[in-house]
């Protein structure tokens, strides 16, 4: 049986870390502050919104929400982005994905002022991941890349394969894999012999949206599964990775619910205080 990586244990070390920081921060007379914007009433959308707004009260930063409604226009969305970049006691700018179809989501994330954009979604952003040279991460691959920091689990020389090519997860988490340097494979749903490729990986990363998708004879034994897969099955949570058949091949696997999930908003928490620093000019 693996041992789990426990995301609830390695995001609590990260926002304690965190709330010390900001804390540290306002008895300087500095506050850290992070602005939401949600479109529309999808139902994940306000659950996450609703955790970031909770994490942001637990460690002392403030969270300003702004809720438009679903026909909201673009100009009414891109004009309270520019208020937003123009208010300097507002450190980080989140606009909650997926927005209503009338919207042009790229427009949205390139409205957003790069210093300010925490998701680390914006072409600036994305440019400087690429070359190795950041100021944010986007939350999720960051998150994961902690979680392996934290258990002692060196990427360098290990052969790691990322199925999913996603903006958001996919490319980005291979870019970091890359900068620790792992020999990176990134496969998708146009990969020829999937399992034989998935096979190779010392260290392996399901970010493909499918329920159960890795199965146990995908993967090599002694493998790290990093599962950041969010899928509802027979009405429970589940990831990308069948948990239990997996977890008897890997040496370490993260669970869903519990793993990689808690990661993505303590990273978020962490490049809201990483832009107020850089406001600031504290680094």
């Amino acid at each position: 049986m693996s041992n789990i990586i426990d995301g609830k244990l390695v995001s609590a070390a990260v926002k304690e870390r965190v709330a010390n920081e900001v804390k540290a921060l306002n008895n300087q007379g500095v506050s850290v502050c992070l602005a939401v914007i949600l479109v529309g009433s999808d139902p994940a959308s306000q659950i996450y919104v609703a955790n970031k707004k909770k994490a942001c009260e637990q460690l002392g930063i403030v969270s300003k929400e702004f809720l438009l409604p679903e026909t909201a226009t673009q100009d009414e969305l891109l004009s309270l982005i520019d208020k937003l970049n123009c208010d300097e006691s507002v450190n980080g700018i989140l606009c909650q994905l997926p927005l209503p179809k009338t919207l042009d989501e790229k427009a949205v994330i390139a409205a957003i002022d790069p210093n300010k954009d925490v998701d680390a979604f914006h072409p600036i952003n994305v440019g400087k991941i690429m070359i190795g040279d950041y100021d944010f991460l986007p939350c999720t691959p960051a998150g994961v890349m902690e979680m392996l920091s934290y258990y002692n689990i060196d990427v360098c020389g290990k052969e790691c394969v990322v199925i999913g090519r996603s903006n958001i997860v996919g490319k980005p988490m291979s870019m970091l894999l890359l900068h620790k340097n792992g020999t990176v494979t990134t496969a998708h749903s146009r990969t020829k012999n999937l399992a034989e490729v998935t096979r190779r990986a010392d260290i392996l990363v399901a970010a493909v949206g499918i329920a159960k998708f890795v199965k146990a004879d995908m993967v090599k034994d002694g493998a790290v599964v990093i599962d950041v897969g969010m899928n509802r099955a027979d009405g429970k949570l589940c990831g990308d990775v069948d948990f239990e058949a997996v977890s008897q091949k890997a040496s370490f696997i993260t669970p869903v619910p519990g793993g990689v999930g808690p990661m993505t908003i303590a990273t978020l928490m962490q490049n809201t205080l990483t832009a107020a620093k850089r406001q600031n000019n504290l680094i």
